[in-house]
């Protein structure tokens, strides 16, 4: 009886676990997807005077960004955000908000 509520026990714990891995983001594979948001924001990140920086942004605030332009709740007048985000996933989107928050911003 002990040894079935220890698997028990072990198997939320384990499912606990591997949602919270699911739920972060991929540094490696969000240095992979960020290569075409290089070509407004600059290799580091940090943008210029016409376009924001997003090196260093804190990955929920990214990710909160990401999916209000994705729904059209953000607007964005060039429409470069829209045509970026348009074919990211969720799990897509927190890649890249850890790739981004694991460079030095200003």
């Amino acid at each position: 009886m002990l040894t079935k509520k220890l698997i028990i026990a072990l198997m939320f714990v384990l499912m606990f676990a591997a949602g919270g891995v699911q739920a972060g983001g991929d540094v490696t594979r969000g240095e992979e997807l960020g290569v075409d948001c290089a070509d407004c924001h600059g290799d580091d990140g940090l943008g210029d005077e016409d376009v924001p920086g997003i090196a260093g942004m804190d990955p929920a605030d990214m990710v909160k960004e990401l999916k209000a332009f994705k729904s059209g709740e953000r607007e964005d007048e060039e429409e470069d955000m829209v045509d970026s985000v348009e074919d990211l996933s969720e799990q897509d989107m927190a890649d890249l908000a850890a790739y981004f928050a694991s460079l030095p911003g200003e």
